[in-house]
């Protein structure tokens, strides 16, 4: 059975993925489906940076503005909801184009990997959510360090829930849940896919996300963050854990100054898009679209794109 054909454009935050996927979407009739964590929610449009109505300029979207920020999201949720998304495309005889900068929900759509959602408990995982009450998020990620390594590794301190998923399935089994995703990982791909990977230069894509930030921030960012918590909306929201939305609602708080909330944007903005080039960096058969070897022609790159594409014998409807 020939395999469908899917394509991947991800990269850091602030690379510019919007705008390639635009032209490659027109280009091959693709529809994209955002993999981007914030983006699903309604009424974030600033801080995540979400495209417009008028910028998609006609081409159709999937997995934006879908939920409601008090909602809780998963990758499990992501992989479902992606999955549906990509078979009304297929029907409608287009190429869907996964595009965003989550590295592990593009993951769990192109290794169609399995999870293992039967498994839980809820006392574990109160205590481990004690335990971070207590002590703060570190406590709980040194637990992970003990028994998990790599896992300990993968997962950022402060993203409790994925430390207390690590831990609560080590917990029930015995094996670090870092042996199970290794073991997905090398699953063979349903799909005939080719996965790019932008990027740029470390100094000049700092220098983007600063100047992303304060656009952000210029565009009403901090209104955007006291609407969603007079919603209702607040660090207990997974939607609210998000760069830039945690940073204002501690200065709305009075926790911290706003000039310190700015400052911590930026650079934990930097240290997230550190995070992903490392990500894409471990991934298997990615191809790396670095910019300045194309002379910053988004042209160029598309073409790139497009041959590699027809090596790869990925097919999609000729216009």
């Amino acid at each position: 059975m020939e395999k469908k054909s899917l394509v991947i454009l991800t990269g850091p935050t602030a690379v510019g993925k919007t705008a390639l996927s635009l032209a490659l979407a027109r280009q091959i009739g693709g529809e994209i489906v955002s993999a981007d964590s914030m983006q699903i929610y309604k009424y974030m449009d600033i801080g995540s940076a979400k495209i417009s109505r008028e910028e998609m300029a006609g081409i159709s979207h999937h997995l934006i503005d879908v939920l409601d920020p008090r909602e809780p999201f998963s990758v499990v949720a992501f992989q479902q909801m992606a999955r549906a998304a990509m078979e009304g495309i297929y029907g409608r005889g287009h190429i869907p184009i996964l595009v965003g900068g989550t590295g592990f929900y593009i993951q769990a759509v192109v290794r169609d990997i399995t999870f293992t959602e039967s498994e839980d408990d809820p006392a574990f995982r109160a205590a481990c959510d004690a335990l971070v009450q207590k002590e703060g998020p570190e406590a709980l990620h040194n637990k992970l360090k003990k028994i998990d390594p790599a896992s300990a590794e993968a997962i950022h301190p402060h993203n409790s829930k994925r430390v207390t998923r690590a831990l609560e399935y080590y917990h029930l089994t015995g094996q670090p849940i870092s042996a199970h995703n290794m073991e997905q990982q090398q699953k063979e791909s349903p799909y005939a896919f080719a996965y790019f990977v932008l990027n740029d230069k470390r100094e000049k894509l700092y220098e983007q996300i600063d100047r992303r930030v304060e656009r952000m921030l210029a565009a009403g960012l901090l209104d955007e963050v006291r609407r969603l918590s007079a919603m209702g909306c607040s660090r207990r929201h997974i939607s609210m854990q998000g760069l830039g939305y945690k940073e204002l609602l501690d200065y709305l708080d009075g926790k911290i100054r706003y000039e310190e909330a700015v400052y911590q944007i930026k650079r934990d903005t930097r240290h997230f898009a550190k995070r992903q080039i490392t990500w894409f960096k471990r991934e298997r058969d990615v191809i790396w679209i670095n910019k300045d070897d194309f002379g910053y022609d988004d042209q160029q790159m598309l073409t790139f794109m497009i041959q590699t594409m027809a090596k790869r014998g990925i097919h999609y409807p000729v216009s």
